[in-house]
């Protein structure tokens, strides 16, 4: 069986050395860049099942080269590295395709936890669905096999998380769910994230589905969580 190949983008040399080392005595086959520039570089070389990503980098910043990254590929797992603990620089990251985030210092034991999580293959969604099958709220469809989300005939634009938690939230329709409910549904069970990155991206979707349309689907439920269901 092949190794499972990982890529390095960080600027602290040994800090960069220390996960080499421990990457590889795990088994997995290693890249390393101490810039943003050599980082897209091997990027653009190479196959890789998953990219640990600095966010301060010289060259180019993390989250430009995340920018640049999931523009072309959306699969690729990536775990964004900061030394930075504010909940706008890792909803950045998310908001962005990021898949987790680590903020500096951390445990190399937590790490390889974080990378295994995120190396695991869901059996997807895609296998049971075809093109002509919809999730259908209200006015509202969404398509797992497309991607094409829709409201009121108009089609509706969703970064990769958004589009996930619209998805649960649709899957679940008239259920209420709380903040934990979502946070395992969309993130993982092996995220531990501030909660209130929900909150932060209820307020993304509320602004992209329901503001345009007049009608809101979102609803709070307060001291619970949230519901999506149609004005019926």
């Amino acid at each position: 069986m092949a190794k499972q190949k990982i890529l390095i983008v960080e600027d602290e040399e040994k800090i960069a050395r220390v996960l080499e080392l421990e990457l590889t005595y795990e088994g997995y086959e290693v890249g390393k860049a101490l810039d943003g520039l050599t980082g897209l570089q091997l990027f653009q070389e190479q196959e890789w099942d998953l990219i640990l990503l600095d966010v301060m980098l010289p060259g180019i910043s993390g989250i430009e080269l995340l920018r640049r990254i999931r523009s072309v590929n959306k699969h690729t797992a990536i775990i964004m590295l900061t030394a930075k603990n504010s909940i706008e620089d890792k909803v950045s990251g998310l908001d962005l395709g990021a898949n987790d985030y680590m903020t500096k210092p951390f445990e190399i034991e937590e790490l390889l936890a974080r990378i295994r999580a995120n190396l695991r293959v869901p059996v997807p969604v895609q296998a049971v669905l075809n093109a002509d099958d919809w999730l259908i709220v209200g006015d509202l469809k969404l398509n797992e096999v497309t991607r094409e989300i829709v409201r009121a005939g108009e089609a509706i634009e969703l970064t990769p998380r958004e589009f996930e938690l619209l998805a649960f939230l649709m899957k679940h329709a008239r259920q209420v769910l709380n903040r934990e409910q979502l946070l395992n549904g969309v993130w993982g069970y092996d995220y531990y994230g501030d909660t209130n990155v929900v909150d932060v991206y209820i307020r993304y979707l509320r602004n992209k589905i329901d503001k345009p349309f007049g009608t809101s689907l979102i609803h709070t439920v307060r001291g619970v969580g949230y519901v999506l269901k149609d004005a019926k």
